[in-house]
């Protein structure tokens, strides 16, 4: 144990969980379990109690869920949380309403609870460097309408830690009349699915999850499919995607890297635009710096608005960042280069 440790309170209703995470997290010296909780009650007076840096929070428990009880902890006493949870849509409720990320609890036909532990600890890590507050609404950009010409276009954006909600504003905020838009957001297989799933009942725009040899078509976004690496490619005059299994690249399948090198590639550059966004690591940066070497305009989240100002930052620095822009004002830019460039 450092002397700037991670204080962690773990809260679960099983004891076995609450052992299980306890013992095997707090074997990195970086990290400090200060207390257990068997439900939100008994968490609320250890929080206050113990001051955590983070909390490991079970989504499923009784007297009150954990989504509930983040709904009524952020406002007040705002804290980086990983919530552990089963292979639930409640996932996102639980980003939704201000968790930093998720971990996926083994389950009795897959138990492999040192990939589980790992992932926990790594996820701990990012979360306590993470910016936490209650959850913001976006400011409503209203798009007046421009005919844009969307043909033999491409939007390619990527996304970690904090994403899922950032991705979730912007998308909300287009109501169409756009080139197709693909979407790397790290993020485990059967989750991508429900993800996109979910954005596609609350955006105008048409949502799915990437399957190999899907077109890129006007309005439609696709999201890359977990453990699957996702590339723009040109069959018989169309742009369609490349969805497949392969080797990590900058330490991710998919990797954002992986969409935006073959962007580059493929795409006019005039006619291309991407855009990385918060998450920890490096994921995406040479790929965005080579977009915009080629010529395509590149946007960064800044570091106000980001969860983990990671990724973001890399390609800053590197000159891959052509503009850094606030959550709220992404896309206002997108109908702008749309407006402006493909008229």
């Amino acid at each position: 144990m450092t002397k700037n440790s991670i204080k962690v309170l773990v809260v679960d209703d099983s004891i076995l969980m609450r052992e299980v995470i306890t013992c095997n997290i707090s074997k990195d010296s970086s990290i400090q379990v200060v207390g257990t909780a068997p439900d939100p009650y008994i968490a609320r007076d250890k929080i206050i109690e113990l001051e955590p840096d983070d909390l490991v929070l079970d989504v499923n428990m009784p007297k009150m869920n954990g989504i509930e009880f983040l709904k009524k902890l952020m406002p007040q006493y705002p804290l980086p949380v990983v919530v552990v949870s089963s292979k639930s849509a409640n996932v996102f409720d639980a980003l939704s309403a201000g968790a930093v990320d998720f971990v996926t609890k083994p389950d009795n036909k897959n138990i492999d609870v040192d990939s589980f532990i790992k992932e926990l600890i790594m996820k701990i890590k990012i979360a306590s460097i993470a910016k936490v507050g209650p959850p913001k609404s976006a400011v409503q950009y209203q798009h007046k309408g421009e005919r844009v010409k969307k043909e033999n276009a491409i939007i390619a954006i990527g996304a970690s830690t904090g994403g899922t909600e950032a991705l979730a504003s912007i998308l909300k905020e287009l109501k169409g009349d756009l080139p197709g838009i693909l979407i790397v957001q790290h993020m485990p297989p059967v989750f991508t699915k429900m993800y996109a799933d979910r954005l596609n009942n609350q955006c105008q725009m048409e949502v799915k999850e990437a399957e190999d040899h899907d077109e890129v078509i006007p309005n439609r976004v696709i999201i890359a499919a977990g453990e699957h690496h996702m590339k723009l490619v040109k069959e018989n005059g169309k742009f369609k995607i490349r969805s497949y299994k392969g080797e990590k690249v900058s330490s991710h399948c998919p990797s954002v890297d992986v969409l935006f090198d073959s962007v580059a590639e493929v795409a006019p550059p005039e006619n291309s635009m991407g855009i990385i966004l918060t998450g920890m690591g490096q994921d995406g940066a040479k790929g965005l710096l080579k977009m915009r070497q080629k010529g395509a305009y590149t946007v960064g989240q800044d570091e106000k608005t980001c969860v983990v100002y990671g990724m973001p930052m890399v390609a800053y620095n590197i000159g891959a960042v052509q503009n850094q822009l606030p959550l709220d004002k992404i896309a206002k830019a997108i109908y702008k280069w749309a407006g402006d460039t493909l008229r």
